[in-house]
């Protein structure tokens, strides 16, 4: 394969991971949106509807988060595989897995794009992409993992700038993807669940 329709590829990649940015904010706007009703039916005491709702919710959160992950790590490929293009250093199954992972994002199989991000790690862990000298840069601006402190400090920082408090303590360590930015979607889920659980004992 080319360099140039390697890069084409990558390209066409990048853009299906921004139309998996779409789809979790649009997931998130109708998470939103259950939640709306889900008070409006409990003050309307439809208990029956408002569980409808609350597994609803929970269901558009999870499916955002799915959507942020995979848009993220999809991005952490194609730069891993920009920065050996640059170098001349691409090997035919780096191009292969490229132009298979595209496919599959073009048919939204995010299962199929899930087991060729897993081939290519494995494939990059044997490869030689970088000189000596440019090692250390590569891993700290392209690896598919981003530190938990930095995370942290970054979810903090966010929090400060609009004026909020966080009501619970990070984790110190985790192994939460890029894509899972949002750390505390796993409590928010639990009370979610909790509130269910509640309307079904009425």
């Amino acid at each position: 394969m080319s360099l140039d329709i390697l890069l084409e590829h990558l390209f066409n990649l990048k853009f299906a991971a921004k139309e998996l940015e779409r789809n979790a904010k649009k997931c998130e706007k109708q998470e939103r949106e259950e939640k709306t009703k889900l008070t409006n039916a409990i003050k309307k005491g439809n208990m029956e509807v408002a569980q409808v709702h609350a597994e609803n919710a929970i269901r558009k959160k999870n499916e955002a988060l799915n959507y942020m992950r995979m848009s993220a790590r999809i991005d952490a490929v194609a730069a891993r595989v920009q920065t050996a293009a640059t170098q001349k250093r691409v090997t035919q199954s780096m191009s292969g897995v490229v132009k298979a992972m595209e496919s599959a994002m073009r048919s939204m199989n995010l299962e199929k794009v899930q087991n060729l991000m897993d081939r290519f790690e494995k494939d990059f862990e044997n490869l030689d992409v970088q000189s000596a000298t440019m090692e250390g840069s590569m891993s700290a601006t392209t690896t598919l993992n981003a530190p938990q402190a930095q995370v942290n400090a970054l979810i903090q920082e966010a929090a400060d700038k609009a004026g909020l408090e966080l009501n619970m303590e990070l984790p110190a360590q985790a192994t939460t993807t890029i894509g899972g930015r949002v750390a505390t979607a796993s409590a928010e889920n639990d009370e979610l669940t909790q509130r269910l659980a509640a309307l079904r004992q009425n």
